[in-house]
């Protein structure tokens, strides 16, 4: 990673100008040959990221856990999921890492717990128990919860206990009880389990739903015509900026430490809070830009989304933040169907959409990051049968989904889910064409995508004009202009119906940046400072001689020098 001094000292910050590389152990390299990923796996991987050029690696959790989450359900923080592998292995990896100059970011699950995390075992055998105040417990009679608050995977944010007659909290999974931040112990508890991380050598968490921590003690009832009934009440709750602060001067003023927030339905406005000048973090998730595909009823729908509602999203944060605070660019997760099945052509464009998809990420002001897979252009997969369905909050929604519309046959909501599914980020990691896509020798714990034999590291690496590396000369580039990481953000294009183009500005270097997210040739006249014959262009996803499938293409009408002509998705980022 550079060092870039034009940049006022203040500003600067090494997470600011790392590319943040995710990976979810589950599906990346499996190293025994059970079908499950685990951490000497993603050792033997080490070189192959350095060599991408990315600078930290975050892990989606590693701890130990029942599994009913993949992980999200923690049972003991400071213990590794036999799996995986143990805390032998985890420092392995870390200075494996570091020995190259890169980082680890750990994932960290602290709304909530496994059920069966030594707190809530304990907190269920009777409600006077020292740890019955770890979680958030209600009376009420059987049948009849406390107020209409739903589960994010469907049904109620309630479980009635019989052993103690009373419900209990979870905003997700049943067997994931909320934690009750508002008791000093489970603050204190928390963070030592940070502290304890951080001295251990990590380089900072990914925090899990972060803003999530503070419900209002009333409970009262939701808007049940909201997305997520309760929604208003449990998200920034009212004693959130306290926890936050807490996590701040307790643990993270301590260490040179990069904190990201995972943070459901968060504004721009919520986010100068969180991450801006006196906020506890450095950055946060938000979702706007990948819930344009919802449909009238919500996540499990499918809508349809317009690349001025795209760049509107995308410039509302570039200048929400653009004075107080630091932006996450992301398009995939762990979370998300692959990107370049929603929001470019993963058919005909497959390799243009990906290289383009990925020219936004890296020529935005904030932090990329990569999600596995995305730097070959992974698709979505087909999820024909019910059998094929590993996630619990797909299962939990096929099954209400089917309920609620009287279906029978999965058949009829098997296109929702290939679409829809987190599945499709967790099918195994495309290394070769060899059997199970190289990820494993063994049967694989969910369904391989089928494409696999036509897009692999392998074929991609041995291919000069692959996704693969696009993704690598994007990741230079962006480390050779500060421009890239630094400058203002400018959108040029604000009444295309399909171009999306911005400039950025740093001192006397600008950049512009021209992206047509459609499968049609757009033209678009850039105002000012146009580019001319002789502008440096520093990317594109064409060939450089103007040609699609060996057919040459005009600059543009009259082969006017002032108007760019550009192919279906296609990016061109030129300096100035």
């Amino acid at each position: 990673m550079i060092v870039h001094r034009s940049t006022d000292e203040r500003d600067r910050a090494w997470w600011k100008e790392a590319v943040v590389y995710q990976i979810y152990p589950w599906s990346f390299n499996d190293s025994r040959g059970d079908g499950i990923g685990d951490l000497p796996g993603v050792r033997e991987k080490v070189d192959y990221l350095h060599d991408l050029g990315v600078d930290v690696v975050w892990l989606t959790p590693v701890y130990d856990s029942p599994k009913v989450d993949n992980g999200y359900d923690i049972r003991d923080y400071r213990a590794i999921l036999p799996e995986f592998g143990g805390l032998d292995d985890l420092h392995a990896l870390l200075s494996d890492l570091h020995d190259r100059g890169m980082k680890l970011i750990m994932d960290l699950a602290v709304n909530h717990t496994s059920d069966e995390h030594e707190w809530f075992r304990a907190a269920r055998k009777s409600r006077d128990n020292p740890y019955r105040d770890y979680y958030i417990w209600h009376p009420g009679e059987p049948g009849e919860p406390p107020n209409n608050w739903e589960s994010h995977f469907g049904g109620s944010a309630w479980e009635y206990d019989q052993r103690t007659g009373e419900y209990y909290l979870h905003l997700y999974h049943h067997r994931q009880p909320d934690l009750n931040w508002a008791n000093p112990d489970v603050r204190e508890s928390i963070y030592e389990i940070m502290r304890w991380w951080l001295e251990e050598g990590i380089d900072g968490f990914r925090l899990d739903v972060i803003n999530l921590l503070s419900k209002p003690r009333e409970f009262p009832d939701g808007d049940p015509d909201s997305d997520w009934t309760g929604v208003k009440h449990f998200v920034d709750g009212p004693r959130i900026h306290d926890y936050f602060r807490g996590m701040r001067t307790e643990v993270f003023d301590h260490y040179d430490a990069m904190t990201v927030g995972e943070m459901p339905e968060l504004t721009v406005e919520s986010a100068r809070k969180h991450v801006g000048e006196d906020g506890a973090l450095d950055m946060a998730f938000q979702f706007e830009h990948v819930q344009l595909d919802y449909g009238e009823a919500g996540r499990w729908d499918i809508g349809e989304w317009t690349v001025p509602e795209f760049r509107e999203v995308f410039t509302r944060w570039q200048e929400g933040l653009a004075g107080d605070g630091w932006n996450t660019l992301f398009l995939n997760n762990h979370d998300q169907p692959r990107s370049v099945s929603r929001f470019g052509d993963d058919d005909r464009y497959r390799a243009e959409s990906a290289k383009l998809l990925a020219t936004l990420l890296f020529t935005l002001r904030g932090t990329p990051f990569i999600y596995q897979g995305e730097e070959i252009g992974m698709t979505n997969a087909p999820f024909d049968r019910i059998e094929d369905i590993r996630d619990v909050d797909t299962r939990q929604h096929v099954d209400l989904l089917m309920a609620e519309r009287g279906i029978d046959d999965y058949a009829e909501l098997s296109d929702l889910v290939s679409y829809r599914s987190r599945d499709n980020a967790r099918t195994p990691m495309q290394w070769s064409d060899d059997r199970a896509a190289g990820f494993t020798d063994g049967d694989p714990w969910i369904t391989v995508n089928p494409n696999y034999t036509e897009i692999n590291v392998e074929r991609e690496r041995a291919d000069p004009d692959s996704v693969w590396h696009y993704y690598r000369e994007l990741i230079t580039l962006r480390d050779r202009e500060p421009v890239l990481i630094y400058g203002d953000y400018e959108l040029v294009s604000p009444d295309h119906d399909t171009v999306f183009a911005y400039r950025r500005t740093l001192d006397d270097r600008r950049a512009l940046v021209a992206l047509n997210v459609a499968p049609e040739t757009a033209t678009f006249r850039p105002p000012g400072d146009a580019p001319t014959d002789d502008a440096d262009l520093l990317i594109g996803n064409y060939p450089a001689d103007g040609s699609e499938d060996g057919a040459p293409v005009d600059d543009g009408p009259g082969n006017d020098p002032g108007v760019l002509s550009l192919r279906p998705y296609e990016a061109r980022v030129y300096g100035l």
